[in-house]
C-alpha cells in the first residue's frame, strides 16, 4: 500500500447543499423529529415496561424494535444536526467506520425483528391453541439474541472488507451519515468483492426477510377471514395492522435504495430515502404502534390515569 493511499485521516460529510437559511430551518425540524423520536420509542418502552399486560412475546419484540429505532437516531442525527450548523466539521476515519458499522448492525437487526414479529403474529392468529407453547419466554430471548448476533456479524463482515481498502481521497461524502456505499466510492481500488457482498446481504437481510413476512401474513389473512365472529376479526386485524405498516415502510424504503438500478435515483433523492430509516421511520413506528393498536393505548390511558391519581394524592 502507498503512502499517498493512507493519507485520508477524516472525511466530510457534505450533506445537503443547501443555503444557510435552509439549513437553519432543517436544524429547527430534524431536532424537533429527533427529539419526538426519543420520546416516543421512550414512551413505548416505559409502558412496556411499567404494565404487566404488556408483558408478552409480541411487546418483547416491540421494545426491541423501540431500543433499535433509537440506536438509529442516537447514530446519524447527531452528525447531520452537527453538519447543518458547520458543514466543514470533519469526521474521523474511525468515527466514520464505526457509524458505519452501527448503522449496518442496526438495519440488518430492525429486518429480523420484524420477521421474528411476523412470526409471533402467525403463531397467535393461526395457533391460537398453542401460543403459550410455542412462544416460550426461551424461544423469544434466543430470537431476540440471535437477531442481534445475525445483525453485528453481518455489519462486520462489511467493515472488515472496507478496512482492507486503501483510502486516498478525494475527502468528501456525498451523504449525510458514512453510508456504506458512499464510503466505497471514495477508495482507490476497485470495490467489486464489496458490491458483491452488499448485493449478497440485500438478498439474504431484505428479500429473505420480506418474502417470509409476506407469506406469514397471506396465513394470518386467510386465517382471519375464517374467523366467525367480528369482533374476533377486528382484533386480530387491530393487531396486524399496525405491524404490517412498520413493514411496509422499512422494506420498501430499503428495497428501493439498495436494490434500485443505480441510475434511477439521483444522490440527493437517495440521501431524503435515508431520511426514513434515520428520522422518519423510528419516528413513525412509535406514532403506528399507538394509534392502531388498542392495547398499547389502552397502556397509555392506565398510565395517565395513574398518573392523575397519584398527583391527587
Amino acid at each position: 500500500m502507498g503512502e499517498n493511499q493512507t493519507s485520508v485521516t477524516e472525511f466530510i460529510l457534505l450533506g445537503f447543499c443547501l443555503g444557510p437559511r435552509m439549513q437553519l430551518l432543517l436544524f429547527g425540524n430534524f431536532s424537533l423529529f429527533y427529539a419526538f423520536t426519543l420520546l416516543g420509542n421512550g414512551a413505548i418502552l416505559g409502558l412496556i415496561s411499567l404494565d404487566l399486560r404488556l408483558h408478552t412475546p409480541m411487546y418483547f419484540f416491540l421494545s426491541h424494535l423501540a431500543i433499535v429505532d433509537i440506536a438509529y437516531t442516537c447514530n446519524t442525527v447527531p452528525q447531520l444536526l452537527v453538519n447543518l450548523l458547520s458543514p466543514t466539521t470533519p469526521i474521523s476515519f474511525a468515527g466514520c467506520i464505526t457509524q458505519t458499522f452501527l448503522f449496518m448492525t442496526f438495519a440488518h437487526t430492525e429486518c429480523l425483528l420484524l420477521v421474528m414479529m411476523s412470526y409471533d403474529r402467525y403463531v397467535a392468529i393461526c395457533h391460537p391453541l398453542r401460543y403459550s407453547a410455542v412462544m416460550s419466554w426461551k424461544l423469544c430471548i434466543t430470537l431476540a439474541i440471535t437477531s442481534w448476533s445475525c445483525g453485528s456479524l453481518l455489519a462486520l463482515v462489511h467493515v472488515v472488507l472496507i478496512l482492507r481498502l486503501p483510502f486516498c481521497g478525494p475527502h468528501e461524502i456525498n451523504h449525510f451519515f458514512c453510508e456504506i456505499l458512499s464510503v466505497l466510492r471514495l477508495a482507490c481500488v476497485d470495490t467489486w468483492l464489496n458490491q458483491v457482498v452488499i448485493f449478497a446481504a440485500c438478498v439474504f437481510i431484505l428479500v429473505g426477510p420480506l418474502c417470509l413476512v409476506l407469506v406469514s401474513y397471506t396465513c394470518i389473512l386467510f386465517a382471519i377471514l375464517r374467523i366467525q365472529s367480528g369482533e374476533g376479526q377486528r382484533k386480530a386485524f387491530s393487531t396486524c395492522s399496525s405491524h404490517l405498516c412498520v413493514v411496509g415502510l422499512f422494506f420498501g424504503s430499503a428495497i428501493v435504495t439498495y436494490m434500485a438500478p443505480k441510475s434511477s435515483h439521483p444522490e440527493e433523492q437517495k440521501k431524503v430515502l435515508f431520511l426514513f430509516y434515520s428520522i422518519f421511520n423510528p419516528m413513525l413506528n412509535p406514532l403506528i404502534y399507538s394509534l392502531r393498536n388498542a392495547e398499547v393505548k389502552g397502556a397509555l390511558r392506565r398510565a395517565l390515569c395513574k398518573g392523575s391519581h397519584s398527583r391527587l394524592e
